[in-house]
């Protein structure tokens, strides 16, 4: 069974979070979450950027590499910059980069960025662009694969981008079926 890893810093998109777990596990996908050690104050729960919280699963000190096939991380500014911040996460995005499938979504190819694994094509929220500040940004598409790269644009990308996914680490008739049944045919 594939398997991804989706780390959570307080201030992620809460729905950007969810609709990749959901589609991604609808499609077959382990999805195990993990928190950040140095920022949580509630337990397992990370707070996301509109004050929902969500219980992760593990704490990113215990991930092991090679128990998952990609890294994908969900946007919204506050978790993004914790994220790039973290030497961990950056660890990580470099190790998974070299081996296996990364991902980020909204502003989080900032953090992608900041490890030296961003695409030379990609995309993002529109406006973190000119934050992101790399060359190659594409906002002609809700999805964009460059290698082991993938990237996608915002909430209302989220479960294209989950869909995305499902068809790279499990195949098209897997993502088909969750499009089919879940009535993403704008995907």
């Amino acid at each position: 069974m594939a398997s991804v890893l989706l780390p959570l810093a307080e201030g992620f998109e809460e729905l950007e979070a969810v609709a990749l777990i959901d589609v991604m596990r609808r499609g077959g996908i382990e999805v195990r979450t993990a928190f950040i050690e140095d920022e949580l104050h509630h337990g397992r729960v990370v707070i996301g950027a509109n004050g929902i919280g969500v219980q992760a699963d593990t704490s990113l000190k215990t991930v092991i590499v090679d128990d998952f096939d990609m890294m994908v991380l969900p946007g919204g500014w506050g978790g993004t910059y914790a994220l790039a911040e973290n030497a961990r996460v950056i660890e990580l995005l470099q190790e998974f980069k070299e081996k296996k499938v990364v991902g980020a979504m909204c502003a989080a190819p900032f953090a992608l960025k900041k490890a030296g694994v961003l695409g030379e094509n990609y995309t993002c929220y529109p406006g973190a662009k000119d934050e992101i500040d790399h060359p190659g940004y594409r906002n002609d598409v809700k999805v964009v694969t460059d290698g082991n790269v993938m990237t996608s644009q915002g909430p209302g990308t989220a479960v294209c981008f989950g869909l995305a996914i499902v068809e790279r680490l499990v195949g098209k008739e897997s993502m088909q079926a969750v499009k089919d049944g879940m009535l993403l045919d704008y995907c």
